[in-house]
């Protein structure tokens, strides 16, 4: 039995892109109109290679399935740990968010040999896919109309378009107490989310704004300002005044522990944008964005075409 053939992905085009890494999926994949975007010819492809996972405490070898806006690890490859371990350690001084890395010539020899010109395939393992159905689901919070069971004290955040450097940024998260964890691990901005009853938005009584529980998908800034228009206009959730937020207002989400999803947010909200573009960019250069994955503000190129949408509104 083949590789594919055990994961049963047999039906998709069941090959090893062996050029493709961690580093290129975002202008292949996420944003489909970059440089590779030859390599992709529709949405409904499947694309699949080997990396390393080395976020765990024992960096471990995966099979990724990848296509437009779709990203699975499929299987575990029980590969030698040593030969593991030194791809990851030749890796060399990595950034603290980077610790998905691309394999090396020994691992892909050892895969060749070992599983995709073998029919032993004891050293597959396959991962169940991840059940996402219960995302938009119940909330566990307190209806809008509930009496708020705390002291509220309202913080009114900043809502207007701004330039800002990294050093603004840093003041910005430790003023109002944000999460980051990477500036201020040991932050905790206190919401009071509560449930609107309409399945699609929620409330913080504490900052005054309703947010999308879920989002808008991978696109430009410039796409992401049509689409936000175009919600407007046909007056999602019942209003005509929805935004991107600004970088504090994003921030404000940002939770201290992981939810089950594994992102840095409250589980009312869809899973599906782990990282929001926000109404701010950098100074001299850049686009301010909001990790859910990773805890933290982050900038990137103005050239990136684009990331996931959350939007909010101000309650009048």
């Amino acid at each position: 039995m083949g590789l594919f053939d055990k994961l049963n992905l047999a039906g998709n085009p069941t090959t090893v892109d062996w050029e493709m890494t961690p580093e290129y999926t975002f202008g292949t994949f996420e944003s489909w109109g970059g440089k590779d975007q030859e390599r992709v010819r529709s949405g409904t492809e499947r694309i699949y290679y080997f990396f390393i996972d080395a976020w765990v405490d024992t960096p471990k070898l995966c099979l990724m399935e990848r296509g437009v806006r779709h990203a699975r690890v499929v299987a575990e490859i029980l590969a030698p740990q040593d030969m593991v371990q030194r791809c990851v350690d030749n890796q060399g001084k990595v950034a603290l968010f980077e610790r998905t890395h691309a394999i090396d010539e020994e691992l892909k020899q050892w895969l060749m040999e070992n599983v995709i010109e073998s029919d032993d395939d004891s050293k597959v393992i396959p991962l169940e896919e991840e059940d996402r159905s219960d995302i938009l689901g119940a909330t566990g919070l307190p209806g809008s109309d509930e009496p708020v069971t705390t002291d509220l004290q309202t913080v009114a955040l900043p809502d207007s378009s701004v330039e800002v450097v990294e050093e603004e940024v840093d003041e910005l998260i430790k003023q109002y107490n944000f999460t980051d964890h990477e500036r201020n691990s040991d932050g905790r901005f206190g919401n009071y989310l509560v449930d609107n009853g309409d399945g699609l938005t929620v409330t913080d009584k504490v900052t005054g704004l309703m947010w999308q529980r879920s989002g808008l998908d991978i696109m430009s800034n410039r796409m992401m300002r049509k689409a936000i228009e175009k919600l407007n206009n046909e007056g999602f959730a019942g209003h005509c005044d929805w935004r991107m937020p600004t970088l504090p207002e994003a921030m404000s989400l940002m939770q201290q522990e992981m939810n089950a999803k594994d992102l840095y947010l409250h589980p009312a909200f869809s899973s599906d944008q782990p990282f929001i573009l926000v109404d701010a960019t950098r100074r001299p250069g850049g686009q301010w964005f909001v990790d859910f994955k990773h805890g933290r503000a982050y900038w990137s190129s103005g050239t990136i075409p684009g990331g996931f949408g959350r939007l909010c509104r101000k309650e009048k």
